[in-house]
């Protein structure tokens, strides 16, 4: 980890992005400016399809376009021992002095209407010692996460007493990240531009604790615009003043190249979008969904697994088609 000398193009977009966007105040930690850019998993799916398959006409387009990229590492309930996974995944960014991107995604009931990426934490203490140990894991070390994809979209399959559970959660968590990793900014998912409208996120966002995390995230593994979900976030950063403050939010850029054609799970004709890179009309743009990994069984995914590598639907994403 590089400690604190303010030098570069991040770390000064680090410390400009926050007054520019929103007037939120800074942060108590900055991991941009203890790091020397975004990380690079070696070990990424299409990094190791690639490597595995070099002899296919797809493989050095792949490798180009998508594996040599930032993007987020997804951790949940198949990565087993959260701490030392999540450990080692940082400890490897640290190594060579990046900032690593982290998608916690294990909540109770995870994906509740669309169903595809169900499964989760078995029981609200378990998510809640399972989210303290991926917040220890990290430790003082720098990172970004994004906190629980589809959280707080699909509150209409739900109880209020499930709502009130996972808020709670939430909360909590943001909380661990404090105590645990004060490396770490934490953006709360914020779903996207087309799926709930900015008051009701934002009031979403205040009762799951959002006022301790860094911000919120916009567009995780869809295809909306960034223009669209820049529009919104700012709707959103604008709806939480009612609350007494606000936010700066990441968009995740992954496939929305071409905008969304109002399908969300494997939808054909979609491309990448703008890399991983600091501003463009957020705090961040980010790689957070992995290109090429399939939404689930469904659309041009047919017969496939969510997060299961497709290399087709990769190869077509860098083109438009």
């Amino acid at each position: 980890m590089r400690r604190p000398t303010l030098t570069g193009t991040l770390a000064t977009l680090a410390l400009l992005v926050p007054t520019v966007l929103l007037g939120a105040p800074a942060a108590h930690a900055d991991p941009i400016s203890q790091t020397s850019g975004f990380y690079v998993n070696p070990y990424s799916s299409p990094a190791t399809w690639a490597a595995a398959n070099p002899g296919d006409g797809r493989a050095a387009a792949i490798r180009t376009a998508i594996a040599q990229k930032p993007m987020a590492g997804w951790f949940g309930n198949w990565s087993g021992d959260i701490a030392g996974a999540v450990g080692n995944y940082v400890g490897a960014a640290d190594r060579v002095d990046k900032l690593p991107l982290l998608v916690a995604y294990n909540l109770p009931g995870r994906d509740a209407c669309g169903g595809h990426s169900g499964g989760g934490a078995g029981s609200v203490g378990a998510y809640d010692a399972w989210i303290a140990s991926y917040a220890a894991g990290i430790g003082n070390r720098p990172a970004v996460v994004v906190l629980e994809p589809d959280s707080l979209g699909d509150f209409n399959c739900m109880s209020q007493t499930q709502i009130s559970e996972r808020t709670g959660m939430l909360s909590r968590a943001i909380g661990q990240f404090r105590s645990k990793a004060p490396n770490t900014w934490v953006y709360l998912d914020a779903g996207n531009s087309g799926w709930v409208d900015a008051p009701t996120m934002a009031q979403r966002l205040n009762q799951a604790g959002v006022s301790g995390a860094r911000g919120f995230a916009l567009n995780v593994s869809n295809y909306f615009t960034t223009g669209e979900n820049s529009n919104y976030g700012n709707r959103v950063a604008g709806e939480l003043r009612r609350f007494g403050y606000s936010k700066p939010f990441v968009i995740d850029t992954s496939r929305n190249g071409n905008g969304s054609n109002g399908q969300w799970c494997n939808p054909a004709g979609r491309r990448l979008g703008t890399p991983t890179q600091m501003g463009g009309g957020a705090e961040m743009l980010l790689w957070l969904k992995t290109p090429g990994e399939s939404d689930g069984n469904c659309g041009v995914g047919g017969g496939s697994s969510a997060g299961q590598f497709l290399p087709e639907v990769a190869y077509k994403m860098i083109y438009g088609y």
